[in-house]
């Protein structure tokens, strides 16, 4: 009984958090105060001393740019953990940045972290360690598909039929829920980074320029889109000339990134298109009545919504806010113990 009730009073005071771990950006969501982090999952490391030299936007200004000893690391991969002891020092930055303004004695937070549909019970396992080891006193584990769909307020709980395709960096997560649950889903490794390694390889075949990741996405947001724009984009595109060794800039339009990202793009309609044949009429009655939502960074890829409403005749609708709709979505499950018990994933052992 004294242990409940000290839980209790600590819980009043601590800054429960709603994470969403993704491949190119970390966000997380506090209770009562909204998204309080949306940094890049880049992490500088010298290698000479094992010390951390930046984390998040200063790391990402390095990438490409730094010297031999200084290493720059992703470790979240597809919304996996690739590097432990990196991830958990990223982590631990960014709760310590969340709880700096308070007062020296902050309980650890509660989180909820969103994770891939496809995560192994091992994989599940390196991220409830990681949140632990970086200063959580507890977590819950909430499949990405159901976390987006809380937090864009869809009737999860209901017997209708919610569909959410959620366009991340490392992967595309389609699923179709109902009733608290996925009833069918799939996810793909079809998505942002895949549509900069496009551009990167259009750019070295038809340009014969070399590109670097950074201004590959800088181009896909600069003048990228799934369909054809009434006003022309154009935007500059700067690598190195593969015949000559040396820098150049060329002028790229919105119709050559349209064509160099174009296959991927065909490729998440018709995984969308899939899962709806394998999907319950039922509930595919109540997703052509009621449309599909559509969230991740890769929603916001001009005319993506269309583009997919035109290949699969469902109505799309791009979610308020896309980008942050996991992280919301498991903040609000902080608010709601019963749902959050009902639909979290099993834990499995961990360290405490």
């Amino acid at each position: 009984m004294l242990v409940i009730m000290f839980q209790k009073f600590m819980g009043r005071f601590s800054t429960d958090l709603g994470i969403d771990l993704g491949t190119s950006t970390t966000l997380i969501y506090a209770k009562d105060r909204g998204l309080v982090v949306n940094e890049p999952s880049v992490v500088a490391v010298n290698l000479r001393n094992g010390q951390v030299l930046s984390i998040g936007h200063e790391a990402k200004m390095m990438l490409g740019k730094t010297p031999a000893h200084v290493q720059m690391s992703k470790p979240i991969q597809r919304g996996i953990i690739s590097d432990f002891e990196v991830a958990e020092k990223m982590l631990r930055y960014f709760f310590n940045k969340i709880t700096r303004e308070h007062s020296l004695f902050v309980p650890r937070p509660r989180v909820v972290v969103g994770v891939p549909l496809d995560m192994t019970e091992v994989e599940r396992k390196a991220v409830g360690d990681v949140v632990l080891a970086a200063g959580a006193r507890d977590f819950f584990l909430i499949e990405n598909p159901l976390a987006s769909a809380i937090g864009n307020g869809l009737p999860i709980s209901e017997p209708v039929g919610n569909m959410i395709v959620d366009i991340g960096s490392g992967n595309t997560e389609i699923a179709v829920l109902s009733l608290n649950g996925i009833v069918t889903a799939k996810s793909i490794p079809i998505a942002g980074d895949e549509m900069n390694r496009n551009i990167i390889q259009y750019a070295r075949d038809v340009f014969n320029l070399l590109l670097g990741e950074r201004v590959a996405e800088e181009v896909k947001i600069a003048v990228g889109s799934a369909i054809p724009l009434k006003d022309r984009l154009e935007v500059s595109m700067r690598g190195r000339d593969l015949l000559s060794g040396l820098p150049r800039e060329i002028m790229v339009t919105d119709s050559q990134i349209r064509e160099a990202i174009g296959r991927s793009v065909r490729s998440i309609v018709e995984h969308i298109k899939s899962i709806l044949e394998v999907t319950p009429p039922e509930l595919v009655a109540d997703i052509y009545r009621r449309g599909l939502i559509l969230t991740g960074g890769g929603a916001l890829l001009r005319g993506m919504d269309e583009s997919i409403g035109t290949g699969t005749g469902l109505p799309v609708r791009i979610a308020e806010d896309p980008v942050a709709a996991v992280a919301r979505g498991a903040g609000a499950l902080l608010e709601s113990p019963i749902l959050l018990k009902d639909i979290a994933l099993p834990k499995t052992d961990r360290i405490f």
